[in-house]
């Protein structure tokens, strides 16, 4: 798996309007609607399997991933088998990465990594080839995730890429990439927020957002859903140089 970490830009060299992350087609989903449509041509599926784990995908969404990590925030002994196996951490929440769907139809994957975050590091992910994403968790991907431009840009300039979804890190804060591949997906483990001690499980889930377990926002009290990006940011965040 590679991993990339953030690389000497200078300010002024980034400073051109940006295009949005958003709003973007991407040559791959182009790409997966021809394949798709050929598979189903050449009987490897039908249109009604598709359409099953497309709606499979869609209803489970990012739930799995927040209770993961509540349980992990509240429980150290598993937050310890999570960060060492994270296949086998979620069949103790219900998740099988082997039968996912629940009527026979596999994980095109079988490795998850769970990356912890700490007050000094800080974790996002990627997939600079396609859109790999650990949907037996998470669901599908956003399709801001899936363009270009995100796959692009985050591996070079992460700090600015994090201020235009609304997260500045304190510039002592290091931030590592990490780029998934097809044979193993990463989600975050953010730092519980303050002001959380003593929620329950429950309470803890429902502000573990998808953003969150990707690494574009961080968990906080009072927010349960995602706020997606529209433009770059105004105030951009200039690199740290190592």
């Amino acid at each position: 798996m590679q991993r990339s970490t953030e690389h000497d830009h200078p300010a002024d060299a980034h400073d051109h309007p940006a295009a949005p992350v958003v709003d973007e087609v991407s040559e791959f989903e182009v790409l997966e609607i021809a394949v798709r449509e050929l598979a189903i041509e050449k009987g490897l599926f039908t249109a009604d399997d598709h359409r099953k784990f497309a709606e499979w995908g869609e209803q489970i969404g990012p739930t799995g991933g927040a209770r993961l990590v509540a349980k992990a925030w509240t429980d150290p002994a598993f937050k310890a088998r999570a960060i060492a196996d994270g296949v086998a951490a979620c069949r103790e929440i219900g998740i099988d990465w082997g039968e996912p769907t629940g009527w026979g139809t596999p994980s095109d994957y079988m490795e998850l990594q769970v990356l912890e975050d700490t007050p000094a590091l800080h974790h996002v992910i990627v997939c600079t080839l396609c859109s790999c994403y650990p949907r037996p968790l998470l669901g599908h991907s956003p399709y801001w995730y899936r363009s270009p431009n995100y796959r692009r840009r985050i591996v070079r300039w992460p700090r600015q890429v994090l201020a235009e979804f609304g997260l500045i890190l304190p510039p002592e804060v290091e931030i590592r990439v990490e780029d998934s591949n097809q044979k193993g997906r990463f989600m975050v483990l953010p730092v519980r927020p303050a002001g959380t001690e003593g929620w329950t499980e429950a309470q803890l889930a429902e502000i573990v957002t998808r953003d969150c377990m990707i690494g574009v926002a961080l968990p906080r009290p009072g927010t349960t859903a995602d706020e997606t990006p529209v433009a770059k940011a105004r105030h951009p965040v200039p690199e740290v140089h190592h």
